[in-house]
């Protein structure tokens, strides 16, 4: 019997007579079965490999075949916009058989979602921190909505397992599971990772029953067209694109917003129709673009990571990377986006604007080309965030008991190893400096705790990260983006102008008060900024470039300024083998380690180098010594370090500070929390194992 004659009939009959379907997806046909049986389940596929439909029927048939009444499935996106996406086709399905799908997130207005919480629809579109909302919530309705969920979906799960996003979402889901008073079946739906087993057990490793991993036909085709080339400049870049493949519908994908904005600005001063996505712009300022881009042809948007989860933008013909992204998992992503019609070959062109940019690339799609891909690292030790569910379930309860904390959010593997004295000290510490008051035997908010999170109903507990202060910019009533506040800095007393969007505007007003910008349009085009910080890449990632700088192939096809660029690169660093690491002195004596280890293993040998460090910039590849050091002073060094491993790494001055809840942990839980985020003990083990050659050059 096939999976799909186990879904329901009338399931069965709207695939084939109302949605049109002949046959379903390998993927759609295997997740049948365990899903209708209650399986806890990750459902691996590339971009448009159909996960969605995959998980939904065989829940919607769960929700027919059983009667289940209410709201019993909660499917959980790590973006507004994917959610958005999502709605009108999961509304669709679900309305075919007398079911109903809703939407919630912080853009859905107040009064609709008190009619969502009277209505209980059989299906909530929303996000972790709409959940928090909703348990948090003083009316109760939203709870007693909850509570008879049955099952949750999580698209995009390795968007979250990462990092604190994926412990807040652990959290959300106990806390929901504890109020419906039974197991919750548990759906990750994922792109290619490299650990899935592992992926999964963190989803619903303390549930009952069994779990698996299905991904049959989730490996991309055998020969996508991928090509790298070198460009030197972004502004080479936008010729490229402007003058290659005319008439085709092409989704350039830039690393920083403000990279973006700039090249969209000098596309279309080559006449190219360029639209912009990023997650700076304002929700109908991206609605826009994508609903115009997807119906267009002869196009290009150039987009942020946004444009990487899932989101449609219509049939594409080329994907272009501009430089490279920081994982084989993101680029796997972005390939998804293209070959989805019959006849067209995934294709991805990487055009490089830097000689770091080329090598990065050249690493990436070797490591491609041998199949490997990131597993994902859940935090540990997240300290912070169970500060931040005592609070929350305090909050949601009207108080807490001491150590009740663990009846709610204990079963989660972020949370679960925590010791007694542990959390004990933890609340003791909150207790004494104000954040926490008891009061008959219940933990409530100390005067210290309601100025730090009591702002606006408590709104600072609704997310587990911390939103910069960015400005909102509005031309008249509309809202286009926000920026950081350093984009209003001129080298004058002059107005600034901004690019946002893809266009010039000239800020007429700044009201620094309530953080709004007032502008203008112009034709001059200016700049908007925004802060980021550096990208640590994998230490797999470093090896493999420097491979390719000893002589390995990038595994893909080159252009003619590629090849040449890759002979410069590989000549400029003559020293790079895959034998040893090298530590190179260059013709004015300065002295570099290089160990392409990545920029967290690279820190942390740094710290603890001692008088051997010098001062400089350390990075993913290399670290400086100081030019007198010789190399078998490096080497007892090392042996030395061998001994006191693990290393702890390097906790930079202001990061506990930058911590969202830091304020609640002793110093020494914040360290350890900090530490698990900032080390990479493997890697730097490997660098204290692996050989050093001296190297001289010129």
């Amino acid at each position: 019997m096939s999976g799909f004659d186990n879904l329901h009939p009338a399931i069965q009959h709207h695939i084939v007579n109302t949605i049109g379907w002949k046959t379903l997806r390998p993927l759609q046909e295997a997740a049948i079965a365990p899903l209708i049986a209650g399986e806890h389940a990750l459902l691996l596929a590339p971009t448009s490999g159909g996960k969605t439909e995959a998980a939904f029927f065989p829940l919607l048939s769960r929700m027919l075949t059983e009667d289940w009444r209410g709201t019993s499935v909660l499917y959980v996106c790590p973006l507004r916009a994917l959610l958005n996406n999502l709605q009108p086709r999961l509304a669709h399905y679900a309305g075919l058989v007398g079911r109903r799908v809703e939407l919630w997130h912080g853009d859905v207005l107040a009064g609709k979602k008190r009619r969502i919480k009277l209505a209980n629809p059989d299906v909530l579109l929303t996000t972790p921190e709409s959940i928090e909302v909703i348990l948090d919530g003083r009316d109760g309705a939203g709870k007693a909505m909850l509570a008879g969920v049955r099952a949750v979906v999580v698209d995009e799960l390795h968007a979250f397992a990462g990092d604190d996003r994926g412990v807040h979402l652990q959290a959300v889901i106990e806390r929901v599971t504890k109020l419906a008073g039974r197991e919750l079946q548990r759906v990750g739906l994922s792109a290619t990772i490299g650990n899935p087993t592992e992926l999964l057990e963190w989803l619903a490793g303390a549930c009952d029953g069994p779990k698996r991993v299905l991904a049959p036909g989730a490996e991309l085709p055998t020969s996508p067209e991928v090509i790298l080339d070198s460009v030197e400049t972004l502004d080479n870049a936008a010729t490229v694109i402007s003058r290659l493949h005319a008439g085709e519908k092409r989704l350039v994908f830039c690393d920083s917003r403000a990279r973006v904005e700039s090249l969209a600005a000098q596309l279309r001063a080559a006449g190219t129709s360029t639209f912009v996505s990023h997650s700076s712009l304002s929700l109908d300022e991206r609605r826009q673009a994508e609903t115009a881009f997807a119906s267009g042809s002869n196009c290009v948007i150039v987009a942020t990571s946004t444009l990487e989860l899932g989101i449609d933008v219509g049939d594409l013909d080329r994907v272009i990377q501009i430089d490279a992204p920081n994982t084989v998992a993101s680029f796997l992503q972005r390939l998804g986006r293209t070959g989805r019609r019959p006849g067209i070959t995934r294709n991805c062109l990487f055009l490089a604007t830097s000689d770091e940019a080329f090598m990065r690339a050249a690493g990436l799609l070797r490591l491609w080309s041998e199949g490997f891909v990131e597993p994902i690292v859940p935090p540990s030790d997240s300290f912070h965030l169970l500060a931040h569910q005592i609070m929350a379930l305090a909050l949601q309860e009207g108080g807490i008991e001491e150590g009740a904390w663990r009846a709610w959010v204990g079963r989660a593997s972020s949370f679960r190893d925590f010791t007694s004295d542990d959390a004990r000290a933890l609340v003791t510490f909150m207790t004494e400096s104000g954040i926490l008051a008891v009061d008959g035997g219940l933990h409530w908010f100390g005067e210290k705790g309601e100025r730090a999170f009591g702002r606006r109903n408590f709104m600072e507990l609704f997310s587990s990260f911390t939103t910069p202060q960015l400005f909102r910019i509005l031309h008249g009533r509309e809202e286009i983006g926000v920026v950081h506040p350093i984009s209003f800095k001129t080298r004058k007393d002059e107005p600034p102008i901004l690019l946002l969007g893809g266009r010039g505007w000239l800020v007429n007003h700044i009201d620094w008060d309530n953080r709004l910008a007032y502008v203008q349009p112009t034709e001059i085009l200016g700049r908007s900024r925004w802060l980021g910080s550096s990208q640590a890449l994998h230490f797999r990632h470093c090896r493999a470039i420097r491979s390719v700088l000893a002589g390995a192939d990038p595994g893909v096809r080159l252009t003619k300024r590629a090849t040449e660029k890759l002979a410069e690169l590989r000549e400029n660093h003559a020293w790079a083998t895959d034998e040893a690491m090298s530590l190179v002195r260059n013709g004015e004596g300065e002295l570099r380690w290089w160990t392409f280890a990545g920029l967290r293993a690279n820190a942390t040998l740094a710290e603890h180098l001692g008088g051997l460090t010098a001062t400089g910039a350390v990075d993913n590849f290399s670290l400086p010594l100081v030019p007198t050091t010789a190399g078998d002073a490096l080497n007892r060094t090392r042996a030395d370090l061998r001994a006191r491993l693990p290393l702890p790494p390097p906790i930079p001055e202001g990061a506990t500070d930058a911590l969202k809840f830091g304020a609640c942990l002793p110093p020494a839980f914040a360290e350890r929390t900090l530490r698990t985020r900032m080390g990479d003990p493997a890697s730097v083990a490997a660098c204290l194992g692996e050989e050093v050659r001296e190297v001289a050059c010129g």
